[in-house]
């Protein structure tokens, strides 16, 4: 099992969980993040400190998020890693709670 970072993060991209990452699996895009399933052990410590509660359990990834667990595999091959935390991007806290933002993506 891995952790997945689902459409909440897309427009945001609060880096708070990059900063408890013990093994540096996030993965940064324009405007989004990803966990690299392959770099992911699983210890939950990025759940909690995502502000817009994007990251959730593979097993647990609500039913309308569940694309999300491929496109974290396939974004985590193609984006480097992140590493340190910063700045949410300047429109962040509009974006956080808006809902059908896949095609908002920047890959």
């Amino acid at each position: 099992m891995t952790y997945v970072v689902t459409e909440r993060c897309i427009r945001c991209k609060y880096t708070d969980c990059v900063d408890v990452c013990p093994v540096d699996c996030f993965r940064e895009g324009p405007n989004f993040l990803v966990i690299d399933p392959e770099e992911c052990i699983d210890c939950t410590l990025c759940v909690a400190e995502c502000p817009v509660e994007a990251i959730y359990s593979e097993d647990d990834v609500p039913d309308d998020q569940k694309g999300y667990i491929a496109l974290n595999a396939e974004l985590a091959k193609q984006w480097k890693p992140i590493v340190e935390r910063k700045d949410p991007l300047p429109d962040a806290d509009h974006w956080a709670r808006i809902k059908g933002k896949l095609g908002e993506l920047k890959r």
